[in-house]
């Protein structure tokens, strides 16, 4: 084991059998969760956060989001303003009701970027609010300044 060490700590690159990778601890994966009623907007944006080294999850609406959400605890949420069902303020109302979510980030990206909107989700806990179509260097940013503040 400790030869096996000093190789990691070099970064070495080496095969290793199955049984002597599983008792290397893997790095603790960054959970988001991406609520769009856009089929494309959430397999966009699932691609750049999985490249990017994030385990993401998707929902079509607020609802899905809470069900999916019994299950998967994110790091952090993005979620689009206007959806079916349960829009963005509506699920981030319901999030930040609930103790365990009163410090969870959320990320609303949105095409309605004038005042009256970002200050209605900022009101209700919204952590950023970003229009489309957004910088995806910048939100990359964003999200981890937000989790890092957070964990």
């Amino acid at each position: 084991t400790q030869l096996l060490a000093g190789w990691l700590q070099t970064g070495s690159k080496i095969s290793m059998p199955a049984a002597a990778r599983s008792s290397i601890e893997a790095p603790k994966l960054t959970g988001v969760l991406v609520v769009d009623d856009a089929l494309t907007v959430r397999n966009t944006l699932q691609q750049l956060l999985q490249d990017s080294g994030y385990y993401v999850k998707t929902a079509r609406d607020g609802l899905e989001a809470l069900s999916i959400m019994q299950t998967f605890r994110p790091h952090v949420v993005l979620t689009d303003l206007e959806m079916p069902n349960m829009n963005g303020v509506e699920l981030t109302a319901s999030l930040r009701s609930k103790p365990e979510n009163k410090d969870l980030p959320i990320i609303m990206i949105t095409s309605r970027t004038g005042s009256k909107h970002r200050e209605r989700a900022m009101a209700i806990g919204v952590n950023e609010y970003l229009g489309k179509p957004y910088q995806e260097s910048l939100l990359l940013e964003t999200i981890q300044q937000l989790v890092k503040k957070h964990d």
